[in-house]
This record gives C-alpha cells, structure tokens and sequence, in this order.
C-alpha cells in the first residue's frame, strides 16, 4: 500500500548555487564572524521531501543573516535526494539508499557499508564534529503541530524551553532503526557542552511549515546571541507563548511483516485509558501502557524494523 499523498503548497527552492559553498565539503558554507564565539550548525533537508528546511536556510542566505561573533554554518545535508523531489510523487524523494538520519553512530560511520546515504554522513561528519550547537530542521508526514524533539537529557529539555518555540516539546530517545544527527558525538552526551535540536516544523508540505523554520531558526540563532534580538522584530516576531513537554516513555518498533493502526491516528492525541487498543504488529494487539498516553508522529510508512508510533506523557 502506497503512503498518501497530501497537498504540495511549498516550491523547493534551487540550492545548486549552493553547492561550491566556501568549505571542502559541497553544500556547506561557513560565515566566520571573526570574534570568539560558539560554532553553530543548521542542516536541512536531513530527508529530501522535507523542504521547509531548505527555505529556511535559503532564507538566511538570501537575507544576508551572518553571525556577530563566532560561526555560523549552512549546510545541505541529503542532497541526491533533495535533488530527486518531485512535486507530482514527494513521498519519493525521502532518500536514496536509507534513511540519513539514522546512521549516526561510529559503528556505521567507521563501518565497511557502503550507501548514498552513509557516504554524505561520512562527508559531513568532519563539519558536525567541529559544532558546538546544531538546529536540524525536519517536517512530518500528519497535518499536526509543531514539535521540538529535544532529545532524551535535561540539557537538551532546558535549550527548547530557552528557545521558546514550538509549542510542544518532545524528549525521546530517538529510534531503534539508527541515531539521528541530533544524538550523535558530544549532542547526546551529558557532560558536553554541546547541545542539539531537531524541529518538526509541521506537514511536509504545508504552506505553514515553511514559516515555523524561518521562526525557529533566528530564535535559535538570537538565543546564541549569534545574531542581535532585534532581528525578531524586523520578522515580525513577538513573544513565545508557554511550552508543554512531552516524555516519551516507549518506542513501538514494528516486529511483523504488516501494521495496522485502531484509528486515524494523526499525533498528539491522547488516549485516556490504561490498555487502550493503538494497534496490531502483526496479529499483536498494542496497547496504551498508562492512563494519559499521548501518541507522537504515528507514521504512515510501517515497515519492519521501523518506528510505528511513540508513547509518551505530559510532565509539565
């Protein structure tokens, strides 16, 4: 069965006078401030049918957003894909050989396996390496809010209540299928300093997502104080409202050769009672481990070995 198809309101914009960048890698520039200050990192296009990341970044470029003290780098990250998106079939172009963004552990990174995929990680892994901070920006498959994956460390739940926005604040662990960009080196370890941020800016390709990344990315910048506050209200951009987050407790990982939810889950719904039907992995009934359980991005893509749905609570 073949993944739905929304609506495409979003134009991919060309990024191929992106490419020489000023970088050994293509696709990535560093604008250098020269005074002291944290190197921050912004990647879009993780996934090449999420475009909202590559208006954002392109939107920085073309408004001529540069840092006032450290290091600002843009950088393209899944291009082949990117460049493979096509607005008639866009569920197509998520990636080429495997999933970008869950092969961020040295295990594959040192590994002898060979994909598009892990050849650009490997290639970008050096620019990763050298940020202190890192904006991911991604959208999803439903129609839903906003989410600021956070990771699964208070580090990570303290930089998304200073950034302000989205609204909800997801704290997880990420997926069994592989680490994402946002886990990997000194981001998931509790003791560095270095800290990341993965926004779901809405529906792949809702009008709507497109401003959410502009948004978060210069909040994310002005929290850095990369860039002057000011910037927000030459946007338009006024206060945050309040944040509610969200602890994901468990990770339905699909076992079987087929899924199938109880309802038309979208996310961000709440299932008052403990054992409450989501699913069947198989002929296995999967159910609601508490009272209170919110669903996070059920996907449409439910495959073997991939993420079905995530539990999780309010803790706030």
């Amino acid at each position: 069965m073949s993944e739905p198809v929304d609506k495409v309101e979003l134009k991919a914009p060309d990024i191929s006078g992106y490419r020489n960048g000023n970088t050994a890698v293509p696709y990535v520039t560093t604008f250098d401030s020269g005074s002291s200050g944290p190197h921050v990192l912004m990647t879009a296009v993780v996934h090449g049918n999420e475009l909202c990341g590559a208006i954002a970044l392109d939107f920085l470029f073309r408004e001529e957003i540069r840092p006032k003290r450290g290091k600002l780098t843009l950088a393209f990250c899944n291009v082949a894909a990117y460049h493979r998106f096509d607005s008639a079939s866009p569920n197509a172009s998520r990636f080429v050989d495997e999933d970008f963004n869950r092969v961020w552990s040295t295990e594959k990174l040192d590994g002898s396996k060979r994909s598009v995929e892990l050849e650009r990680a490997r290639q970008l892994r050096p620019i990763v390496d050298q940020a202190d901070f890192l904006l991911d920006i991604h959208s999803m498959q439903n129609a839903t809010a906003p989410l600021m994956m956070c990771g699964p460390l208070e580090k990570g739940r303290r930089f998304a209540r200073e950034i302000g926005m989205p609204q909800t604040v997801v704290s997880d662990e990420g997926h069994a299928a592989g680490r994402r960009m946002r886990d990997y080196g000194g981001f998931g370890d509790a003791q560095s300093p270095r800290n990341a941020l993965l926004v779901e800016c809405g529906q792949h390709w809702e009008k709507a997502s497109e401003a959410v990344a502009k948004e978060t990315a210069l909040r994310f910048l002005v929290k850095l104080d990369v860039v002057d506050r000011s910037i927000l209200g030459r946007y338009g951009y006024g206060p945050t409202g309040p944040q509610q987050v969200i602890e994901v407790t468990d990770a339905v990982t699909i076992a079987a050769d087929r899924f199938t939810f109880a309802g038309d889950y979208l996310g961000l719904e709440v299932l008052a009672k403990r054992g409450t039907l989501i699913g069947h992995d198989g002929t296995q009934p999967v159910t609601t481990p508490y009272d209170n359980c919110v669903l996070i991005m059920p996907s449409r893509r439910l495959t073997r070995g991939q993420t079905a749905v995530r539990l999780g609570r309010y803790v706030n």
